[in-house]
């Protein structure tokens, strides 16, 4: 069976780029993996469900193909996110077609079960479950996740109130396996001060919206580039878990981000249809992080930049 460590040995940069929800397709997930980072993608986001089968493919095919070519850099490994609230109604075809591919790392979120772990499993996967608490980190390896991402104060989407220093902390008073962090890391500094604090990898979001390859509205990617983290607000009104969006957003759908209404947390639905519609699609996440992000950019030479900041703190700490 292979082992994250097997999975993470040769990244570029300690990274696994985060699935963010519309965003993530494979255009992108193939550029970061081809960078050398852990690209990854929700499920949700192939639609209708038989498109997912489609989307495996072509970034199955895609990094074999950048393997070929340039051996010497190998592609980094893919993972897929699956979301196990009771609401995903193609939850069992999605992980049906997940096994057929045998997909290399899950993401689990909204639910932890010993179900779906055991199926990744079964054909040598892995499983990474998202919690915002010491409880839920708790829950999910009791269920027979292999590892832990703790989502943080500040991460974007959907993110924790904890502190990532509080939190990373918790958990590795017991549990000694994968754990990754997220929460405003959008800088080679931040990488190196989540390793610092006790994770494998840095969870990294909202960075890449500001990319070539990532499907977001060419105003979205512009406002991540000119908003910091003043610019985040924090609210459930829109999925029924708290997140962190962008002010200007908010303001642009007539909403005011300083009043928000509080949403009613068993509301939430994740079902869909061919036809589905969101009613909040205009609301753009993003993470505390956005302020060390200043222009557009290919994935690629995000990465690069990430890379060398990251290298940088390193040796900087080293000096001291």
């Amino acid at each position: 069976m292979t082992t994250f460590a097997d999975l993470t040995s040769q990244l570029r940069v300690p990274v696994l780029a985060s699935p963010m929800f519309i965003i993530s397709t494979p255009d992108l997930v193939i550029a970061q993996c081809t960078a050398g980072i852990i690209g990854s993608f929700p499920a949700l986001n192939a639609r209708p469900q038989s498109a997912l089968r489609d989307w495996l493919k072509l970034i199955t095919v895609a990094r074999e193909e950048h393997d070929r070519e340039h051996p010497e850099n190998p592609s980094a490994p893919f993972a897929v996110n699956l979301i196990v609230h009771r609401s995903n109604n193609r939850l069992e075809e999605d992980l049906a077609t997940i096994a057929e591919f045998e997909v290399p790392i899950v993401i689990t979120s909204l639910g932890a079960r010993t179900d779906i772990n055991d199926a990744v499993h079964a054909y040598g996967g892995i499983v990474l479950h998202d919690v915002i608490d010491n409880r839920f980190a708790r829950k999910a390896i009791e269920k027979g996740a292999d590892g832990l991402i703790a989502v943080a104060a500040g991460a974007g989407g959907h993110a924790g109130r904890q502190s990532p220093f509080a939190l990373i902390r918790e958990i590795r008073e017991w549990f000694a396996g994968p754990l990754l962090l997220s929460g405003a890391i959008a800088h080679g500094d931040s990488i190196l001060a989540a390793l610092a604090a006790g994770a494998d990898l840095a969870y990294v979001g909202s960075a890449f919206i500001a990319t070539d390859e990532a499907n977001a509205d060419p105003a979205y990617k512009e406002m991540i580039v000119g908003s910091g983290a003043s610019d985040i607000v924090y609210s459930n009104l829109f999925t029924g878990v708290h997140g962190n969006y962008l002010r200007g957003s908010i303001v642009a759908a007539g909403l005011d981000p300083d009043n928000l209404a509080e949403s009613d947390p068993s509301a939430m639905s994740f079902a869909t249809t061919d036809t589905d519609t969101k009613a909040w699609r205009d609301i753009w996440g993003a993470g505390q992080g956005i302020g060390a992000i200043d222009a557009v950019l290919p994935t690629h030479a995000l990465v690069e930049r990430l890379a060398a900041e990251y290298a940088a703190a390193r040796e900087r700490i080293c000096r001291l």
